[in-house]
């Protein structure tokens, strides 16, 4: 029992040390894997656990915490990874940057967590892909606190596998076969390189304000502490040029409104764009004489005279308010949606349908349509709500119910992704996301959506559990996670 508690407690001292000294943050389910990291790292330095870790929180052990970074990074990646966000990146965000860097014709991009350089060369080759001539410069930097992955980042040979998802005309222009491996053209490799850095310190010089065109930080800000993600969130925003991007990685949000940057999404993806220079330092108009009052469309102008006589005819039954018969309609097709009666909840939706539908009723419209099968008129209803408001995180989540049961999964997925980047604490999409990826045969995919879905579903608002549970109460819900994250066979 006494060497049960001493290895709880050193373990636990292991948490706080990585967090304090990489920013690194592990849940309870990760306890086995840093025992058994723990132990191998005390015998590779001849010390008991507890030496090791009053020498570790001693600081000044670089080589310890590189060791350290090495043995608890993930390093799946391969070229063209999420090519969606790439998609993006040649076809919306270079096009913009080469324009505002026409004068100086130099793109300069950070690849943040880099790991063996996959990232770093796919976003050089597709900026080489992207400018209008040879005359221009690209720079690409790869951090990464591990140096192992590094040096084989800096050798640029992969094995096919890792070119797996590359578009086969790259392939034969940018890669070339050596003893069995492909070696990426000389002139992408001059346009890379890399750097062991660690986020939890501070760089004055790497972060300067307004040097990067575009910044890749994805499926990293996941593992920091809270304080950590915040301070490397700021670092970057303040880091982007005017006008400049950050592509964050799919398990990661920043919310609808982040301090600097707007969100914009295309190509079944979501990102951010900094705002401009000009947008952040724009004066405030300085206080005048009062405006003259300008007409209120659709009010008209009361003249400036005597007011009329008060009308003292009987009152009249008031026409009916709009908003009022809106609420009411929506209640009550709410209300028979809760008692799973849904062919009534849409026939009360039907027989009294505004011409100009507020966004709610638009949304519950689309959600009874496709229950009722009728999913491409539903997609119709998701679409134009989303033409008003293309931050709708319901309506995402709801286009890509629609868009999963026609069979376009992939681009479900997208949509799927959009709902949790625009609403954090959004448990549905999370859900959906985890039993795809279950059915794919993605278990580690699955395993990281299952869990969070499953932490949000605690709190998830009880009108999105009757929109989008499909009958099953947050019980029920909470028991198919469960049981879908234990068939995963991801540990927790």
């Amino acid at each position: 029992m006494t060497a049960d508690l001493t290895q709880a407690s050193d373990v636990t001292r292991f948490r706080v040390q990585l967090a304090e000294q990489l920013g690194w943050t592990f849940d309870d389910k990760d306890v086995p894997q840093l025992a058994d990291v723990l132990r191998r790292r005390a015998q590779a330095a001849d010390l008991r656990s507890g030496t090791y870790l009053r020498r570790l929180a001693a600081g000044a052990w670089d080589e310890e915490l590189t060791a350290l970074a090495e043995e608890l990074s993930i390093n799946e990646t391969y070229f063209f990874r999420h090519a969606e966000q790439f998609r993006a990146l040649a076809e919306v965000v270079l096009p913009e940057r080469i324009r505002d860097r026409a004068a100086q014709r130099v793109l300069s991009m950070l690849s943040v967590g880099c790991s063996s350089g996959e990232e770093a060369y796919t976003m050089a080759v597709v900026a080489r892909e992207a400018l209008p001539g040879p005359d221009w410069i690209v720079s690409v930097l790869g951090l990464d606190a591990s140096a192992a992955v590094l040096r084989r980042a800096e050798q640029a040979r992969y094995s096919g596998w890792s070119l797996r998802e590359t578009p086969d005309a790259v392939r034969e222009r940018w890669f070339h076969p050596r003893d069995g491996e492909y070696e990426l053209d000389g002139r992408i490799r001059a346009d890379v390189h890399f750097r062991r850095y660690n986020v939890a310190g501070e760089d004055a010089d790497l972060w300067r304000p307004g040097q990067y065109d575009v910044i890749f930080c994805r499926n990293l800000l996941m593992y920091l502490t809270p304080a950590l993600q915040e301070s490397l969130v700021r670092r970057m925003t303040r880091s982007l040029a005017g006008g400049g991007y950050l592509f964050l990685g799919h398990t990661d949000s920043l919310g609808t409104r982040p301090e600097g940057l707007e969100p914009r999404h295309s190509h079944q993806t979501f990102y951010y764009r900094r705002s401009s220079v000009r947008e952040n330092t724009a004066p405030a108009p300085r206080p005048g004489p009062p405006a003259p009052t300008a007409p209120i469309p659709g009010v008209p102008v009361r003249p400036a005279v005597r007011p009329p006589e008060p009308d003292l005819r009987p009152e009249r039954d008031a026409p009916p308010d709009p908003g009022e018969r809106a609420t009411s309609v929506l209640d009550r097709a709410m209300r028979l949606l809760r008692d799973e009666r849904f062919a009534e909840a849409l026939t009360a939706m039907e027989g009294d349908r505004s011409a100009d539908p507020a966004p709610a009723e638009m949304l519950l419209h689309a959600v009874l349509l496709a229950q009722a099968g009728r999913l491409g008129e539903a997609e119709m209803e998701c679409r134009r709500l989303l033409d008003a408001d293309g931050l709708n995180a319901d309506a995402h989540h709801q286009l890509a119910v629609c868009l999963e049961g026609g069979a376009a999964v992939d681009v479900a997925i997208g949509h799927y992704r959009l709902a949790a980047h625009l609403d954090p604490e959004f448990a549905m999409p999370r859900l959906r996301l985890g039993l795809l990826a279950r059915r794919r045969g993605e278990n580690r995919t699955a395993g990281v959506e299952l869990d969070r879905a499953l932490g949000l579903l605690r709190r998830e608002r009880e009108d999105r559990l009757t929109l989008f549970g499909g009958g099953f109460g947050r019980i029920a819900l909470t028991n198919l996670c469960r049981a879908e994250l234990e068939a995963s066979g991801v540990n927790r």
